[in-house]
């Protein structure tokens, strides 16, 4: 697929969302983004504002096979993952999936089931299969998990252990809406029809394969992997987290740079892809000392301090 069909079925994909989504430009985009970097999404949000509608408009908009997934307390692992019984029939063990055997899935409330069902996702979100009783079973292609969580100082929720966190290639926060676009939103939603049943397919499943090898093709020179690497070693060493960004962390955030590259329309990655896609990749994956939880410091402040006072390798400042 060429680059130029790439970004005409992104824009298609835009504007189709975008009939249900009012205002929130950069969410939409970030999960666009994802979508085309084989990446999983974390909306992370105050109940409301939009999160599973983002979801099920983006599901809506891709001929892919779709679940949604409800967490509760009594999700149990098998739910996720499936599970093997005996067959009525032949009397042979045979393999049930489960909700996550699926293109598009998403978790909804990620953080109101307990830790163990949350840890059934840890071998779907790396590696893109489900192991029951010794069995791989591989998912389809694409695969991307979306998760809705709300914020976990409310009530009913488990936070998300660190290596689940680390899965997520980004994080979206939507926000509330202006005035005006909360005008909009009810102007929308008033009539007998909601918009997100109007919406039509804009791409199919092998489009989007073909646009996340795409991605792969992005030059990414030296200096920007040095960059890249540069900014992932000084969140290990700043004095204020107790966490810094993994390899991983790294190696998404040049896939997110790609990515941001072909919505620009180049083949190359800018410093610039880098900076943008820094915040949403790398800071819900670090976590702050006690001491600066105390201080009531704000990991997306440290980042953004980092991120200004960090020379871009090769450049003359």
């Amino acid at each position: 697929m060429q680059q130029e069909q790439v970004r005409s079925i992104v824009y298609a994909l835009q504007q189709n969302v975008r009939r249900v989504i009012v205002g929130k430009e950069d969410a939409i985009e970030l999960a666009l983004i994802a979508l085309l970097a084989k990446g999983h999404v974390l909306i992370e949000d105050v109940p409301g504002v939009g999160k599973t509608t983002l979801v099920a408009a983006l599901a809506r908009s891709l001929s892919c096979s779709f679940r949604r997934i409800q967490f509760t307390p009594d999700v149990m692992p098998s739910d996720i993952t499936g599970f093997t019984m005996p067959s009525l029939q032949t009397g042979q063990m045979e393999f049930k999936p489960g909700a996550v055997m699926s293109q598009i899935v998403l978790a909804d409330e990620i953080n109101r089931t307990s830790p163990r069902t949350q840890s059934s996702l840890l071998e779907v979100m790396e590696e893109g299969q489900v192991t029951v009783d010794g069995i791989t079973h591989p998912l389809p292609r694409p695969f991307m998990v979306l998760a809705t969580q709300n914020p976990v100082d409310f009530v009913g929720t488990y936070p998300l252990p660190e290596a689940q966190m680390d899965r997520f290639f980004l994080r979206i926060r939507i926000g509330y809406p202006s005035v005006e676009e909360e005008m909009d939103v009810l102007a929308r939603y008033s009539g007998t029809v909601s918009p997100l049943s109007t919406l039509q397919s804009i791409c199919t499943a092998q489009d989007v394969v073909a646009m996340q090898e795409q991605v792969g093709t992005i030059y990414c020179s030296r200096e920007a992997l040095a960059y890249v690497a540069k900014l992932t070693a000084l969140t290990r060493e700043h004095p204020q987290l107790a966490l810094g960004a993994s390899p991983r962390a790294g190696i998404a955030l040049v896939r997110a740079a790609q990515a941001c590259a072909v919505l620009s329309g180049r083949d190359y990655v800018l410093p610039d892809d880098i900076r943008r896609m820094a915040i949403p990749v790398l800071a819900h994956r670090l976590i702050l000392t006690p001491e600066a939880r105390v201080r009531r410091q704000n990991v997306e402040q440290l980042l953004s301090a980092l991120i200004a006072t960090t020379p871009v390798p090769g450049s003359r400042t």
